[in-house]
């Protein structure tokens, strides 16, 4: 039985993980709307070059070292080696600690040189303030990778939570509050990203509590002399933690390598291709709407494939590998399916979906752009995570940070020419190039038919025709006068319900289509009642 409730604690754990990571990242989008209606496109462009920086952060605090730390605590803990349980959270601490202050020198001293590096000196005093999170993440690692590592995941899932609803009441209320005093927009900036420090502060508040309440604070109290006892072991968690730990958190990063690129030089191309400079920061901003909107396709295109991997990784440890490729067919096919759905989706109702969000439509094109970018992250995250899986560490994070190189000379190529647009196509050539990497080492890792091509072709027939009937749907309510002072309303009215209708007919399609068997619909959403439109060959 003992297995059996082992299996059961692993797929707990791994739901409730991935249940904080959906909350969090749909409170990270949803939080930047109401953000720029109150400090609009320029405002928002002057928090967008920073937050970069943060999303680093919150990288190392939440995937690759609390990983590496939770499986060196396991593997001492089942030896029941409490003098090396503490010795191991002592040396990592000092590890990250050590690291968290370099990045904080580089950022707080620094910031005036990545300021004039971004063309914008006035964005010194916000890169100082986020350098302080790096300064907190390590002991935040050090405790989620404690709690985890005794199958603990609760007290990681709510000091996520908490941290990322600490940090959204500090960004809104602050922008609120200093808006309306008149103070300058990077003033409040500043103010924006000193919720980044507070929503630290309170993640670091609420493993602690969890600490005293558990009483376990002996279990990670250091006794003096402890590093002197085990030097030999220092250099096993210094590898482990430099090579696991930061190729886990590289593999994450993918975005934030974008958007560092385009904080850095696109906002500098525009002020040097001619463009006035409160008109490029303008563009900027537009530019960066995207933002919430690709982060929300995200969560939705991975949300289901994802859940999939620690199945994954867990038949692989069984050596079933018929069941392996099944269920890695079918994480593929959802990213597939779900990124092509809404990418396509998204493009075509963008202008009244723009309207809705951020009151006018400046900027529809470039962000109908964008809204591919849905499709290649959805299936970069998955093949990503399923390598990791498969234990395959390297090649994935190599993959990723070349994003960063790529798409910082593409954006020098193309924005001159293209202005922001530019940025755009420079966005999806290197998430293509990304996910064409990945993709061939996924084929040698797995040697065997991913993606057929009826498969294709049924999902491309599906997204063509929820194209052309959004296309047709939007051009009649636009016969409709609408009266003056309710444009914002109609265009909500005309994005959601070109959702739900351009969802529906999609998905129809798609299940019509015979691309998912009865029981692979049992996990999606209302399966059973999908299934009732499956073809009578693929009913089991």
């Amino acid at each position: 039985m003992k297995p059996v409730n082992q299996s059961k604690a692993l797929f707990r754990g791994a739901f409730i993980l991935a249940l904080a990571a959906l909350v969090t990242k749909i409170l990270s989008a949803v939080y930047r709307i109401p953000f720029q209606n109150i400090v609009g496109d320029v405002g928002f462009y002057i928090y967008q070059q920073i937050y970069p920086f943060y999303g680093l952060a919150i990288v190392l605090a939440t995937t690759g070292f609390p990983v590496v730390i939770s499986k060196l605590y396991t593997e001492l803990k089942e030896r029941g080696d409490r003098e090396k349980i503490k010795f191991l959270l002592l040396a990592s601490y000092g590890i990250l600690q050590l690291f968290g202050f370099i990045c904080f020198l580089i950022l707080y001293f620094g910031s005036e040189y990545i300021a004039s590096w971004m063309n914008d000196s006035q964005l010194a005093i916000l890169l100082r303030v986020v350098s302080l999170v790096f300064l907190l993440f390590p002991i935040v690692s050090i405790l989620r990778g404690f709690f985890q590592g005794n199958g603990d995941m609760v007290p990681t899932a709510i000091s996520q939570v908490g941290e990322q609803l600490t940090r959204t009441f500090t960004i809104l209320f602050l922008a609120y509050v200093l808006s309306k005093g008149g103070y300058s927009l990077y003033l409040i900036g500043g103010g924006a990203m000193f919720g980044s420090v507070t929503g630290s502060i309170v993640s670091v508040l609420i493993l602690f509590m969890f600490l005293r309440v558990r009483k376990q604070w002996k279990v990670v109290a250091p006794r003096k002399g402890l590093l002197l006892d085990y030097t030999k072991e220092f250099k096993a968690i210094f590898i482990a933690l430099t090579f696991q730990g930061l190729t886990i958190c590289i593999s994450g990063m993918l975005m934030i390598f974008i958007q560092l690129a385009d904080s850095l030089n696109l906002y500098a191309l525009l002020v040097n291709s001619g463009i006035e400079i409160q008109t490029a920061k303008g563009l900027k901003g537009i530019f960066d709407r995207g933002q919430p909107l690709i982060q929300l396709g995200i969560v939705v295109a991975t949300a289901m494939s994802l859940s999939l991997v620690p199945l994954i990784t867990s038949v692989r440890m069984k050596r079933d590998l018929r069941f392996l490729h099944d269920k890695v067919q079918l994480a593929l096919r959802i990213s597939i399916v779900v990124g092509i759905g809404a990418s396509a989706g998204l493009s075509t109702i963008i202008e009244p979906t723009n309207i809705m969000l951020f009151e006018n439509n400046l900027g529809s094109p470039v962000l109908g752009i964008l809204s591919f970018v849905i499709l290649f992250t959805s299936i970069i995250m998955t093949i990503n995570a399923i390598l990791q899986g498969m234990g395959v560490l390297i090649f994935p994070s190599i993959a990723v940070a070349i994003a960063f190189p790529i798409k910082y000379v593409l954006n020098a190529i193309l924005v001159p020419g293209f202005s922001t647009m530019g940025a755009a196509y420079a966005t999806l050539i290197t998430l293509f190039i990304v996910c064409a990497l990945l993709y061939r080492k996924f084929k040698r890792v797995l040697t065997i038919p991913l993606v057929p091509f009826p498969f294709i072709k049924t999902i491309l027939l599906a997204g063509g025709m929820m194209v052309i009937f959004l296309k047709g749907y939007l051009y009649l309510i636009a016969q409709i006068e609408v009266p003056i002072g309710f444009e914002r309303i109609t265009a909500a009215a005309q994005a959601l319900s070109g959702v739900v209708l351009g969802g529906c007919l999609y998905f129809l399609i798609v299940i019509r289509g015979g691309v998912f068997h009865e029981k692979e619909l049992a996990l999606f959403p209302f399966g059973s009642k999908l299934s009732l439109f499956l073809p009578k060959m693929k009913r089991s």
